[in-house]
């Protein structure tokens, strides 16, 4: 039960509603590019969970990242943080909790019970929240909100997990997070076709430099 409590708060609950917040000022394109330290993120709780010592080639690799990912937020705040990075690192943290207990619990459990049962943990609070905001703000109606939604819902609360839980449990937590790898590229890419969201040259750049990073990191592990 106090397994699925950390998953139901960091993937159910903190996750989506800390990235929603940041993308009400922030765009999808930044915003991939700071979610796109998650992997590393992850890594570092599994090996903490587990008991597991990272080398210092591990650590060096991991402090490249989060210099990457920091001074790209900071040259893209004009010098500062934002309250939407605030936002996005405090998601990293609850999500990679989330992340590692699930992959640990998938290998007691179904992957699909264990975000599941996360799912129904949170109804106290979602079906109440969710009739308080749709009474204070009117839905409109039409097929890309009505697609949208049951995508984020089907697709990327349940779905998505339910494969990507199982997947920890079969290869294990630490290279179960390389098929993060790709995220934020797919993201800035998808920002572009969907969204039509214009990318900054240092976008890309730093989604690469992390990718490398985070790479490094699971090689060492190895």
């Amino acid at each position: 039960l106090a397994g699925l409590a950390v998953v139901a708060a960091g993937v159910v609950l903190g996750f989506p509603m800390l990235t929603t917040l940041a993308l009400e000022t922030s765009t999808t394109s930044h915003a991939a590019v700071v979610v796109g330290l998650l992997p590393l993120t992850t890594a570092l709780f599994s090996a903490l969970r587990m008991g597991i010592r990272p080398s210092r080639t591990f650590w060096a690799a991991a402090l490249a990242g989060a210099a990457a990912v920091l001074a790209f937020t900071v040259a893209q705040s004009g010098g500062a943080f934002t309250a939407a990075d605030g936002y996005l690192f405090a998601a990293l943290v609850v999500c990679a909790a989330g992340y590692t207990e699930g992959g640990r619990l998938a290998r007691i459990m179904p992957g699909w019970q264990v975000i599941g049962w996360a799912l129904v943990f949170c109804l106290p609070l979602t079906v109440p929240a969710a009739v308080v905001a749709l009474s204070y703000e009117p839905v409109v109606w039409n097929a890309h909100g009505v697609a949208g939604v049951l995508w984020v819902a089907t697709g990327s609360q349940f779905l998505g997990l339910v494969v990507w839980y199982r997947g920890m449990a079969a290869v294990g937590i630490p290279k179960a997070s390389q098929l993060q790898l790709a995220q934020p590229l797919f993201t800035l890419v998808w920002s572009v076709l969907l969204l039509g969201e214009h990318l900054t040259a240092a976008a890309p750049l730093t989604a690469a430099a992390v990718l490398v990073c985070i790479a490094v990191t699971q090689r060492s592990r190895s």
